[in-house]
């Protein structure tokens, strides 16, 4: 696939492309939508401190952990377009209740629940599986993400000026944020009816259960009872946060725990629920896939996307106290960081698709983010501002390149669970956001760095002895094993019936 292709708009994937993108593009507008009017929020509202502004920045990403995962596993029940309609009708309501809050309890609840809009990633890169072909699909992902990914930053960019100049007044916040939550709300209805999932009705398969990942083996089984822990055993970081922040009293801080104890084991007992008749029956050859291909992608997904986020919220400060630069000039250098995505991501995707070679790429990319890091752990005055910057840039290409490659691959590991898979690599870039960026408050940003690099360096380690090159990676079409077509067939039948 060509980049001149992304021009062709009567083509039917091309054109499913552009509209899935945008859907993101505009979830992720309305997700980021209060940092850039914070300022605004503190001098409209007296009752409001700069600290309830942190715990909110905390709830901003709390829940999109756990909705990545129930959003992985309703896409592959009911496919992309439902599921990323709804999720966009249905998350303008607390966009709204947010925007015309009027107590601390009313804004910091909404924000906890529009949280679970940062699930939108998993069900376009879903809805763009069911799209391309495996020797395409690494540019249409990387295409996909790293333009709808700019909506956070064209949020940064013009909400201020609509609250401003469009609306004014001290409510003007509220107004540019209600309006955000209203153009989605319309475009879910649009997508609803402007897309299908995929050319054709077989395009979306659906696994056989969907309350748990399916596995061909037993030591496969505990390995995703391990992996599936973290994933919502990371709120734990936030709980402890709010409480240390002084936000939650010890006894609902307990409450939370145990709530939080009780999800995981209700996760672990849906896996064995949906794996062990599976297991027992035996899992024909045809239809065995490595799990470790998949720890792998959740390793990458956390050492790439958990250190954008990370690095995102650090390095304008860093720029500033460093070089001496005021907070506009860091805050400039600093974007560049994120503004390479809309090129980096595609080329990243591109490349996995040109070179053979998936795993290869996926293995150079986290070698350069490990290099990258540990140059910008270098950093300091006596460094030409020019160069660091040079440096900071680079070390984006590879981090955003990685996001392309990882998400290149996924598709082609076991077609029918494309969404569960997504959905558990994309939790894990948050699970490793809140991990990075709470070492960041117990070290100095030169250690920060390092730590991030070793991170990275980890994630190579596992992907050089897990992860395994997808088969028929560069075929024309996704490999479809005889389960596919005793579930296809059984579909059939009921249809008829």
């Amino acid at each position: 696939m060509k980049v001149s292709a992304v021009f062709k708009f009567r083509s039917p994937e091309i054109r499913a492309l552009h509209l899935t993108w945008i859907a993101f593009f505009i979830t992720f507008y309305v997700w980021f939508n209060m940092a850039p009017l914070a300022s605004s929020m503190l001098k409209s509202v007296d009752w409001l401190t700069s600290e309830d502004l942190k715990l909110f920045a905390i709830c901003n990403v709390a829940l999109t952990i756990p909705a990545r995962i129930i959003v992985g596993m309703a896409l592959d029940r009911f496919g992309p377009r439902r599921v990323f309609s709804v999720l966009m009708v249905t998350m303008s309501i607390p966009a709204l209740a947010f925007a015309f809050g009027n107590s601390m309890t009313q804004l910091l609840v909404a924000r906890l629940v529009l949280s679970s809009i940062g699930a939108s990633f998993v069900v376009g890169i879903h809805m763009t599986a069911l799209w391309f072909k495996p020797k395409d699909i690494g540019f249409a992902e990387g295409f996909y993400a790293g333009w709808g990914n700019f909506g956070s930053a064209v949020a940064a960019m013009s909400l201020p000026t609509i609250a401003l100049s469009m609306y004014g007044g001290p409510d003007g916040w509220r107004w540019a944020i209600a309006q955000s939550a209203i153009v989605m709300a319309a475009y879910g209805v649009y997508y609803w009816f402007a897309i299908t999932d995929g050319p054709d009705a077989n395009s979306h398969r659906k696994p056989r259960k969907s309350a748990a990942m399916e596995v061909s083996s037993w030591g496969d089984m505990i390995k995703l009872i391990i992996w599936t822990i973290p994933l919502v055993g990371v709120l734990a970081i936030l709980v402890w946060r709010i409480q240390y922040m002084g936000y939650l009293s010890v006894t609902n801080a307990i409450i939370a725990y145990l709530v939080i104890a009780a999800i995981v084991i209700y996760q672990i007992v849906q896996i064995l629920r949906v794996n062990l008749p599976i297991l027992r029956k035996g899992v024909p050859e045809d239809d065995k896939y490595s799990f470790n291909s998949v720890a792998a992608l959740n390793s990458t997904y956390f050492a790439n996307f958990g250190a954008e986020l990370a690095v995102v919220s650090m390095l304008p400060m860093f720029f500033e106290e460093t070089w001496g630069l005021n907070a506009a000039t860091a805050g400039m250098i600093a974007a560049s960081f994120a503004f390479v995505n809309l090129v980096a991501r595609p080329m990243g995707g591109m490349v996995s698709d040109r070179m053979g070679n998936r795993r290869f790429v996926m293995l150079c990319y986290m070698f350069g983010i490990s290099i990258g890091f540990l140059l910008m752990g270098m950093l300091n005055s006596s460094w030409p501002l020019i160069l660091a910057i040079a440096v900071t840039i680079g070390t984006s290409i590879f981090v955003q390149g990685a996001e392309g490659a990882t998400f290149g691959i996924i598709p082609s590991i076991k077609r029918r669970i494309t969404g569960q898979i997504s959905g558990m690599a994309g939790a894990y870039g948050n699970v490793g956001a809140v991990v990075y960026l709470t070492i960041f408050t117990f070290v100095t940003p030169t250690q920060f760095f390092y730590i991030i690099a070793a991170g990275a360096f980890i994630s190579w380690v596992i992907c050089l002895v897990w992860l395994k090159e997808p088969e028929g990676a560069f075929d024309d079409e996704y490999y479809v094993s005889s389960v596919d077509r005793d579930i296809e067939e059984q579909a059939l039948q009921n249809a008829k019936t």
